[in-house]
């Protein structure tokens, strides 16, 4: 018989935690405000995510019962059908979410759904598959974006989507490993793709640019946050002037690059140095729950420091869960 225990690690729950940042970042990228579309984003994204998981174990059933005889399906506590019956249920209540959300995001949740549906059943264990799950979560923080955002979107939307799809990729690679070991050759490039996202979002050239894309856009993150009509409102007033409100989002941005340059870099440095499976487990993980830091940077980037600062609070949720239920 199944127990709540079983079900999250089939759900692989402790990585839930790393799914609202890509729509909210995609929202702040694309130089709007949140609204209630946005919680059909996130519910849609948390959707589709967990049904890759439940479809995952069950194309995987037989490689996880030479290799993980202990999980859910392989261990005959959860039905492969009842698995498979999850994943689409949870696919079709994603796209449901999504239509509520408006057309364009339910044009992108289809396209996220089918990368994760041909993720698991093809393309997994071909060299398109880190491509493909990089796509994946490139795809839901667009999601966040046009749900926001409209069109024409902005250029921030491009570049935040590219992060997220280039650190999605290595860690992809990394996890190829993870249960026998390898070289050090994927840790050594996820490392080095981390250090260069991190040195993108930390640059003073890209801060400059989306401030002043935002600042050109009305409805963007600088409007969102102040303006400069007369008699205007401004949320920070009392709190802080407006030069000190902009001199707070160019510091939280780079803060928060180094944050994830550093929460990734550990895991992989120790992979590479010692490639065995306990340590690569260890690197996917941590690649995993480095997504969040990533979403806040991108986040504070884009002209939402807030919003940044917000999501880190995810961080100590995420470890915390993930010492009872891996990530993997």
């Amino acid at each position: 018989m199944s127990t709540l225990r079983d079900w999250a690690r089939l759900l692989r729950v402790s990585a839930l935690f790393t799914v609202p940042g890509d729509a909210l970042a995609g929202a702040a990228a694309a130089g709007m405000r949140a609204d209630r579309r946005i919680l059909n984003a996130i519910g849609c994204s948390l959707c589709l995510y967990e049904a890759g998981m439940a479809l995952n174990d069950w194309a995987d059933q037989d490689e996880d019962a030479r290799e993980r005889p202990d999980r859910p399906l392989p261990s005959g506590r959860i039905h492969p059908a009842t698995a498979l019956g999850t994943a689409a249920g949870l696919t079709g209540a994603g796209l449901a979410l999504a239509a509520r959300a408006g057309r364009p995001a339910t044009a992108v949740a289809g396209a996220l759904a089918a990368t994760v549906w041909a993720y698991d059943l093809k393309l997994k264990h071909t060299r398109a598959g880190a491509a493909a799950m990089g796509a994946a979560r490139g795809l839901d923080l667009l999601l966040g974006a046009v749900v926001a955002g409209g069109t024409p979107l902005r250029p921030a939307v491009a570049l935040s989507s590219a992060a997220l799809a280039a650190h999605t990729y290595a860690v992809t690679r990394v996890a190829r490993d993870e249960t026998t070991g390898g070289s050090s050759v994927a840790p050594l490039a996820a490392l080095a793709t981390s250090a260069a996202i991190a040195s993108v979002l930390g640059a003073p050239g890209f801060r400059h640019r989306a401030d002043t894309d935002a600042k050109s856009r009305p409805g963007g993150p600088a409007h969102a946050y102040e303006s400069d009509a007369p008699g205007a409102s401004r949320p920070v007033s009392g709190i802080l002037s407006a030069q000190g409100f902009h001199r707070a989002r160019r510091l939280t941005a780079p803060a928060l690059a180094l944050v994830y340059g550093a929460a990734a870099a550990r895991p992989y440095l120790h992979a590479a140095l010692n490639p065995s499976p306990h340590l690569v487990q260890r690197a996917v993980g941590g690649g995993i729950r480095s997504l969040i830091p990533l979403q806040a940077a991108l986040a504070a980037r884009a002209g939402a420091p807030a919003l940044g600062v917000a999501l880190m609070a995810l961080v100590p949720m995420a470890r915390r869960v993930s010492r009872k239920v891996s990530p993997t």
